[in-house]
């Protein structure tokens, strides 16, 4: 078996020689040093800086994770060290010492040695970092030819001996396979293996977890932690999640405006922060468990990043209206895509996306729908708003049977739900002011003349939290944050009683979620709104949801009050997604969470397949649990 033919010629000849494993010599007690690190931009003809005079080290075999929001300078931190910043529009200054030789000394081809042979990175998303139309195996052995001179033959035995180090089942079978075939979690799991071939010294996790469902983050994380004792490497691990910093760091420098305003060891970070911003970081923190004893959800406490002084976190008022007809009444609702192959067409398969699965949704009430990517989610909303047509089952919302209606009275019920996407950059148009972004669905309704619209958008961008002369500006000109914010003026502005938020705080900064999510409270608790919240942020749901649903393969198996499915879970698959959270706390990373390492499985099933029917029980009023036999391998 051979890597391809595809391999440049200087590749796969192995024509540079074999460079040892380090060309540093004896590595002292750091292996990386910083010292006074500035990076600066070009920007109207001034050097504008992103990282102010930044200093640390990492010593061998340590774990120091940089923590702070987007825009704080951490990722610059990390192309900086790997000099990826572009030299054309950037400028580093300082000192770079790895295993004790100034980096930004080095001649750009001595730097092309050592990047991915004594420092490698792992980036936030990997199918960015893949080429698609190239094979895992083949990624992965060109850096081993590359860097260790290997032959194919010994490159590709030393790949396949990776992927299984890394825990991807079937390794040999799965060397000439595409990023497309694997999962996120497993794409990820390529994406280290990749950076362990040449064995670095140091190696660099930008958000490698931010992206992924909770029990794939779990298993990454462990991996991460197992690879580092065999190797005997040092980590700097980059992330806004402090629950992650807690499980994995044995240091961490906090950044905020591009300086490290705090670097301790982790569990005195964790036990008495010195800095206010590490302190508001802190506070934002959602601990599992925290909710216990609690009936309604409650917000948030927010910290002043300058002062340090914090509000106090309260219950919001109870809004639920069961006595009234459900906003959202969901029965039998199964959503189904085909697969089609070969010259005709022909149905060779069919995705069961969602299968059979009933719940309802009163107003000033939230339902979460929590499960891992490729649960059904996601699907579930859309199918809910008619975006995907489903295949039977009934939606009514406010009475209104959704599938049954025409277009004409589906675009005037659809005033009535809203959607709020995860993405919100993706959501907005570019070109269009926000202002206009908000006003759009009135006029598209003929709800409003200019001048009303006017006043309709001013009046919403202050209810969201943000001021009436930014709805001039354009997307770009606003913070994650803040997008998101302007994403749920949007959905405001035709007054629904339903707003589905898909995965809608799941990309923010811990301290920026902590703020939607305050915000999503207190508008429910002023406008009566039911929220749909799909989520697989377990931590956040338990914070803001009033009841919750599990779903996993398409179908709900437990659903119920918070209280209940969160204090006495019963179906093995929510006690999987329960174990895998991590503990933002330091001193219980030596315990033992049963992380399981089995990927979810297929939703594809044959075109004649005929799901079995499921059998429930109530555990206790209104928390109902489906019976699990063989069919639910993992959990």
């Amino acid at each position: 078996m051979s890597i391809g033919p595809s391999v440049p010629d200087q590749l796969a000849t192995g024509a540079k020689p074999p460079r040892a494993a380090s060309s540093f010599g004896e590595a002292p007690t750091s292996v990386l040093s910083i010292s006074g690190l500035t990076t600066s931009f070009m920007r109207e003809g001034q050097w504008i800086p992103v990282v102010r005079n930044a200093s640390f080290d990492v010593a061998a075999k340590e774990t120091v994770a940089i923590v702070g929001e987007s825009g704080s300078g951490k990722s610059v931190t990390a192309l900086s060290i790997m000099r990826l910043i572009p030299q054309e529009s950037g400028r580093i200054q300082g000192s770079i010492k790895l295993a004790g030789r100034d980096l930004l000394t080095l001649p750009d081809r001595t730097m092309e040695d050592v990047r991915g042979n004594e420092v490698a990175m792992i980036f936030q998303e990997p199918m960015t970092s893949l080429n698609p139309v190239l094979t895992i195996g083949f990624q992965i052995a060109e850096a081993l030819i590359y860097h260790r001179g290997m032959s194919r033959a010994a490159a590709e035995a030393e790949t396949i001996r990776l992927l299984e180090r890394v825990r991807i089942p079937a390794a040999k079978s799965r060397f000439h396979e595409h990023p497309h075939r694997f999962s996120g979690g497993m794409r990820q799991r390529v994406m280290i293996a990749m950076a362990l071939a040449c064995r670095p010294k140091l190696l660099i996790a930008d958000e490698p977890t931010t992206a992924l469902d909770v029990t794939i983050q779990a298993q990454v994380l462990e991996l991460l932690k197992v690879l580092q004792e065999e190797e005997d490497m040092s980590i700097l691990f980059i992330t806004h999640d402090m629950g992650v910093v807690a499980e994995i760091a044995d240091r961490t420098v906090v950044m905020y405006d591009g300086q490290a305003v705090e670097t301790d060891s982790t569990a005195r970070i964790f036990a008495a922060p010195s800095h206010p911003y590490t302190r508001a970081l802190l506070s934002a923190v959602p601990r599992l468990g925290s909710m216990e004893g609690r009936a309604r959800p409650m917000r948030f406490p927010i910290v002043d990043k300058v002062t340090g002084k914090s509000d106090e976190p309260t219950e919001t008022p109870d809004t639920v209206t069961t006595a009234e007809r459900p906003v959202l009444d969901v029965t039998n609702l199964t959503t189904r895509f085909a697969i089609r192959s070969g010259l005709f067409g022909k149905v060779s398969g069919r995705v069961h996306a969602v299968e059979n699965i009933s719940f309802s949704l009163h107003a000033g009430e939230t339902l979460a729908l929590v499960g891992e990517s490729g649960c059904g989610k996601s699907t579930t909303g859309r199918s809910i708003l008619k975006l995907i047509k489903p295949d039977s089952g009934a939606i009514l919302v406010d009475g209104a049977d959704v599938l049954g209606m025409g277009t004409r009275a589906l675009r005037e019920l659809r005033k009535r739900m809203q959607i709020v996407f995860q993405d919100p950059f993706a959501s907005l148009n570019p070109r269009m002011s926000v202002g206009s972004a908000i006003a759009a669905p009135l006029y598209a309704h003929g709800l409003a003349s200019s001048s009303q619209a006017r006043d309709k958008v001013a009046d919403l961008l202050v209810r969201v939290g943000l001021t009436a002369d930014m709805a001039s500006r354009f997307p770009h000109e606003f913070s994650g944050g803040q997008r998101q914010r302007i994403c749920i003026a949007r959905a405001l502005a035709l007054g629904p009683k339903l707003i589905i938020a898909d995965e809608a705080v799941s990309a923010l900064d811990v301290s920026v979620k902590a703020q939607v999510v305050n915000l999503m409270l207190d508008l429910q608790a002023s406008m009566g709104l039911a929220y749909l919240f799909i989520s697989h942020d377990i931590a956040v749901v338990e914070r803001m949801s009033h009841r919750v649903a599990v779903m996993y393969l398409g179908e709900i198996v437990e659903i119920g009050p918070r209280a209940a499915v969160f204090g006495n879970p019963q179906h093995p698959y929510t006690k999987k997604l329960m174990a895998a959270v991590p503990i933002p706390d330091p001193a219980r990373r030596a315990e033992k969470r049963g992380v399981s390492n089995d990927e979810i499985m297929s939703p594809v099933r044959a075109p004649d397949y005929q799901p079995p029917v499921r059998q429930y029980r109530e555990v206790t009023p209104g928390h109902v649990v489906q019976l699990w036999g063989e069919e639910w391998p993992g959990c």
